[in-house]
């Protein structure tokens, strides 16, 4: 009985052995991933606040050429708005070291408010700096709302397939009074005021309002970019009767029409227009937390991509 009981006892005992070693390995395992992740994070940041100040520093100190992005359709409240392109036109144009600004567009339009502010920031920061010259370059596409941004620069370029034009006002509506009917579905809706259901889809088209809003709304927007563009363009601009149609063109004729003034990229504008090939990006600054994110987010998903496909 004795000896069953030494023999259970040391298999209990080496059954604890292993078990602490497996504790011990565990935590082992558990804090190099704790160490390796705090080295990837410290990693991280360093590199983000030198390329911050890397960027910093090139604003202070070298000579450039200020480039501004707008990518996307030109909304409120989004990174292609009045309130996020303005700092970066002011802070581009304020710079000591700025020698000239480039837009680089590619938007298919937008708000013709947010347009026509970003355009009027071009316009006042122009006469406060009439020794920087500020250019337009066009990617895949520079149409309405950014073309009335870019009519304000003192030069436009575009690649000869570049999208330009559509020098005109749009305001979407629809209605679904016919399906109603067939599904025998009542509109009740109430409203204060002849024409204030105008663009209710559920009620049927307001003639007068309609006529009244293409009148007094669209036509008068049209006029106003309609001025911006012969303002910004002057004689340069080839007036036909189709140019403020809301027509496009591609680049290579939109340069014979007057609305671009040549063909290249911003290299190529930077270093044959501008001589200056130092090209420094201003754009809108994230929080360096959201900045992380993003990197490590990115790095995992290649990772897991590497893995889990073929690669050549």
């Amino acid at each position: 009985m004795s000896d069953i009981n030494t023999e259970s006892l040391a298999l209990l005992a080496k059954a604890a052995d292993g078990f602490v070693r497996s504790e011990r390995r565990g935590r082992w395992f558990t804090n190099i991933l704790k160490l390796s992740v705090a080295i990837y994070l410290l990693g991280s940041l360093f590199l983000l606040a030198q390329n911050m100040n890397i960027n910093s520093s090139l604003h202070e100190s070298e000579a450039h050429v200020a480039v501004i992005s707008l990518s996307g359709a030109i909304m409120p409240e989004t990174p292609t708005s009045a309130d996020a392109i303005a700092p970066l036109l002011k802070e581009a144009f304020e710079s000591k070291q700025s020698q000239a600004v480039i837009l680089k567009l590619n938007s298919p339009g937008g708000s013709a408010v947010q347009s026509g502010l970003i355009y009027d920031e071009i316009i006042r920061l122009k006469k406060a700096y009439p020794h920087k010259p500020i250019y337009a370059v066009s990617e895949d596409v520079c149409a309405s709302g950014c073309y009335y941004i870019a009519s304000a620069a003192d030069k436009i370029f575009a690649d000869k397939a570049s999208i330009i034009g559509s020098i005109g006002v749009r305001f979407d509506s629809f209605g679904v009074t016919n399906l109603m009917e067939k599904l025998g579905v009542e509109n009740r809706s109430l409203s204060a005021g002849e024409h204030k259901r105008l663009l209710d889809p559920f009620s049927p088209a307001d003639a007068e309002a309609q006529q009244h809003l293409q009148s007094h709304v669209l036509a008068r927007t049209h006029e106003q970019f309609k001025q911006a563009v012969r303002t910004g363009r002057g004689e340069r601009l080839k007036e036909t009767p189709e140019l403020f149609t809301g027509l496009v063109w591609i680049g290579d004729e939109a340069v014979s029409m007057g609305l671009i003034d040549g063909l290249g990229d911003i290299r190529r504008v930077a270093r044959d227009e501008l001589k200056q090939e130092n090209l420094v990006d201003y754009a809108t600054e994230e929080a360096w937390i959201d900045r992380l994110s993003k990197g490590i987010g990115s790095q995992l998903s290649a990772q897991l991509f590497q893995r889990i496909s073929l690669n050549f």
